[in-house]
């Protein structure tokens, strides 16, 4: 399944000298999905993400001339269908300037890995429906469901 990338990319967890690229492309994303930004949330969210005792975690795909051009982040819970916990996959986002050459295919195949290594009953996730560039490479992964998705913001 995974394509032959032209250059060495790898995929780890993040780590605390991966914050100021980190933080980039988060907010890449965010702009993607026309979030406002907001510096205090990013700051919670990376400090969740070095937390050993957050549920919330990020892998990073790099390569050796570029550095980190792709993240991911999910979160690890308990759920009532299951003996063991799932894996929720927040967010990905790769650099613009390096797409079309697997890193996202990349990314999800160490969650899919990580899935098997821990034993998570399921790894998920969810798009917008019109993301069709993602679900192009989701698609590879899963068909995706049949559910639809309800949202209660704070403010309704």
């Amino acid at each position: 399944m995974p394509k032959t990338l032209p250059r060495k990319v790898t995929v780890r967890r993040a780590a605390a000298r991966d914050e100021k690229r980190w933080r980039e492309l988060f907010d890449g994303y965010c702009r993607f999905y026309k979030r406002t930004l907001s510096k205090p949330l990013t700051r919670h969210t990376w400090a969740r993400i070095v937390d050993e005792a957050s549920p919330i975690h990020a892998i990073v795909a790099e390569d050796r001339k570029n550095g980190v051009i792709g993240i991911a982040n999910y979160v690890i819970h308990e759920h009532t269908l299951g003996l063991t916990p799932v894996c929720y996959l927040g967010d990905l986002f790769v650099d613009p300037a390096q797409r079309a050459a697997g890193v996202g295919e990349r990314l999800i195949g160490w969650l899919v890995a990580e899935k098997k290594r821990e034993g998570w009953s399921r790894l998920y996730w969810h798009t917008r429906l019109n993301n069709y560039r993602a679900r192009g490479l989701y698609d590879k992964f899963t068909p995706h469901s049949d559910f639809v998705r309800y949202t209660v913001y704070p403010d309704a």
